[in-house]
């Protein structure tokens, strides 16, 4: 008898310790995504039962229903219902659960729960969101789901450690990241692919650091280098030892153009009567005074009749929506062009870069090391 409750209690205990250990695992960070601004009103259905909390008050949604949210001046009206307040929110009752829950809202879907903020006479809308959901909807709109695996890998790493550096980046707003290009474009549940799925499965946790007791590294990323990647510094004015220049397996990569009128230069530029504009040539891997090591434009000279003003590369690009700081300029009669390539900011993982990299043999490890220097890939949860 004795030997028999033993055995019993070995494996009651084996049992507890592996949901234990499940349980640890399945835990990952949530991320608040601001998704929608300015609403008065919301449509919303789940696709499992869940709750709509408004301070200790609950309203139980069923799977299926078509539940609708309307803003009045003074509070919130919710199946008949009003509650007062100024934050309202729809998740499952257990928080474990949390990543089984796909909510549309207007039409759009999301996985995990919505949150509502007042913000005087409106509503912000914020997908509450386990960290691997949110990647779901992230990894395939910043690179193409059909890229090679081993990109689509880095691509996620980046993306997931660019999300956990940055949380709080909207604390004014409520929220953690906005779904758009100035933190990470995310597009919730509608454009998942089983391919990024996959990367995202077998990177799970997996975030960049610099060092072993070291906070997340920043993982600042763009579309194309054009041949070689900027230092840091020299965009944004901050030495980061792993944000280095790095040469790409191809040069002059995604060649582009863009001819303005004189006018249309001078009137943006703020001067008149132009006559010359000097830059050194570019040559991709070369400093100039008047280029960064990557051959990015650090200023111009442009010289009127009356005086001589300098404008920095990022100025002209903002200026006249240029795709890139790698480029020439050149005074054509009565009007100014622009010759360059690449894509993007420069700094970081070129996507397209990565790409390359990927196509030539090159691991998701190999193509991080090489775009941010003596990093190590740590995983995270």
């Amino acid at each position: 008898m004795k030997v028999k409750i033993f055995v019993l209690l070995f494996f009651l205990c084996a049992n507890i310790s592996c949901y234990a250990e499940e349980v640890k695992s399945a835990w990952q960070p949530e991320l608040r995504i601001g998704v929608m601004e300015n609403l008065k009103n919301a449509t919303i259905v789940a696709n499992r039962d869940c709750i709509f909390f408004a301070g200790n008050e609950k309203v139980r949604i069923f799977k299926g229903e078509v539940l609708a949210i309307i803003l009045t001046d003074e509070n919130i009206e919710v199946k008949g219902k009003k509650f007062d307040g100024n934050l309202w929110e729809i998740r499952t009752e257990d928080p474990r659960e949390l990543k089984t829950l796909v909510l549309r809202i207007n039409g759009k879907s999301y996985r995990g729960g919505l949150r509502f903020i007042r913000k005087k006479d409106a509503m912000t809308a914020i997908n509450v969101t386990p960290a691997e959901e949110y990647l779901r909807g992230v990894v395939p709109e910043e690179m193409p789901p059909l890229w090679a695996k081993e990109a689509l890998k880095a691509q996620t790493i980046a993306a997931r450690t660019f999300a956990l550096k940055n949380r709080k980046r909207h604390e004014k707003d409520g929220y953690d990241l906005c779904d758009k290009v100035h933190c990470q474009v995310y597009a919730g549940a509608v454009r998942e692919h089983e391919n990024t799925d996959i990367a995202i499965k077998e990177t799970y946790g997996e975030v960049l650091f610099a060092l072993p007791n070291g906070p997340i590294i920043d993982t600042p990323f763009h579309t194309d280098s054009g041949g070689m990647t900027e230092n840091n510094e020299d965009l944004w004015g901050r030495g980061i030892p792993y944000l280095r220049a790095v040469k790409e397996i191809e040069e002059k990569t995604k060649p582009w153009t863009k001819t303005v009128s004189l006018f249309e230069f001078e009137k943006k530029a703020g001067i008149s009567g132009v006559k010359k504009i000097e830059l050194s040539p570019l040559t991709i891997g070369k400093r100039y005074t008047d280029r960064t090591k990557s051959g990015r434009v650090k200023n111009i000279r442009i010289v009127s009749a009356h005086k001589t003003k300098f404008l920095t590369g990022a100025e002209l690009r903002a200026m006249f929506n240029l795709n890139s700081t790698l480029f020439d300029i050149e005074l054509k009669g009565k009007t100014v062009e622009f010759t360059g390539y690449g894509i993007g900011h420069g700094v970081g993982m070129s996507q397209w870069g990565a790409k390359a990299l990927a196509e030539s043999g090159k691991n998701y490890r190999e193509i991080l090391e090489h775009y941010y220097q003596k990093t190590f890939i740590k995983k995270l949860y």
